[in-house]
């Protein structure tokens, strides 16, 4: 029986539905529980990051070491990228030499689409994250996190709080938690909360969210994507105080609610110092998740190719 995750690439959230979601987590259960795969042949993989990343490329690394797959290493400094050589030409190059699948996470919203667009590249592509645009990956080992608390999703509220205009993280989770049938808020600033949100759930300042909400999601504050005025515009004390997490605050959640972050968490910014590993968080659960899902991503595509013995 051929199983539904097979994918000649994994870009965006929007190409999934709600089964392809809870089939991808069903999956990354099974490899967290143990599930092994044997592959028809020796499988490269290659990592191609031209923004700076720790969980995503490593653990996409471990991942494609996980699942068996020979990985080719690639520094973006020290590439022919340097010498003004396309992205698209350095994707053909690795597939030239025998590289079967990569991740890749670049500034470019929407990079991806000059890569399938083009006739010639037929290696498999995992979205790493593009620009302000989407994280795929992020959003479903999200998704991992909040089922395995909660054996649904129907009904639950999540507030996603912080940065929203620059958060790739933001748009995907709002998309797919919508589908899934969660209910959707936002907090953080105001001026970065638009009509693209608006479509997805409502603001509202964070002491009305705090004692409602069953996942209190935060944002990183992405200092290098803010525009110099915007950047100076609040302290990180006045930020923590008005829109983040402080422990007066989480004292008022309920009972069983958990707090996420996709990190590098600004400690004492988004999250009280003290929070980021209290009983409630499962920040650091999200990053072990990482794993088994990107897991299932590969496997998806490796599937797609018949590169699985199943």
């Amino acid at each position: 029986m051929t199983n539904v995750l097979s994918f000649e690439n994994v870009l965006s959230m929007e190409d999934l539905s709600a089964a392809d979601v809870l089939e991808f987590i069903k999956e990354a259960s099974q490899f967290k529980n143990g599930k092994e795969v044997t592959l028809t042949r020796p499988v490269y993989a290659s990592n191609l990051f031209f923004e700076n990343s720790t969980r995503t490329h490593t653990s996409f690394e471990m991942a494609e070491r996980k699942l068996g797959m020979n990985v080719v290493n690639f520094d973006p400094s020290t590439s022919s990228l340097s010498k003004g050589e396309s992205m698209a030409d350095t994707v053909k190059t690795l597939q030239a030499i025998g590289v079967d699948l990569v991740a890749i996470r670049d500034r470019k919203n929407e990079y991806y689409k000059d890569l399938v667009e083009d006739p010639n590249v037929h290696l498999g592509i995992a979205n790493g994250g593009d620009g302000s645009g989407q994280h795929p990956s992020q959003s479903l080992l999200d998704m991992m996190t909040i089922y395995e608390e909660f054996g649904h999703f129907e009904g639950l509220k999540v507030a996603i709080i912080g940065d929203l205009a620059h958060s790739r993280v933001a748009r995907s989770n709002m998309e797919v938690l919508t589908k899934l049938g969660a209910k959707v808020y936002f907090g953080g600033p105001e001026k970065w909360f638009n009509e693209d949100f608006a479509e997805y759930g409502e603001w509202r300042e964070i002491d009305e969210l705090v004692p409602e909400m069953d996942v209190m999601m935060f944002l990183r504050v992405q200092h290098e994507r803010l525009a110099a005025d915007e950047n100076g515009s609040f302290s990180d004390v006045k930020y923590h105080e008005t829109y983040g997490l402080t422990q007066a605050r989480e004292r008022r959640m309920k009972d069983d609610a958990i707090i996420m972050h996709p990190a590098p968490v600004n400690r004492d910014v988004e999250i009280a110092d003290e929070l980021v590993e209290c009983d409630r968080s499962r920040i650091f659960a999200q990053m072990s998740n990482g794993v088994f899902i990107r897991m299932a991503i590969l496997a998806s595509m490796l599937r797609y190719r018949g590169l699985i013995e199943e």
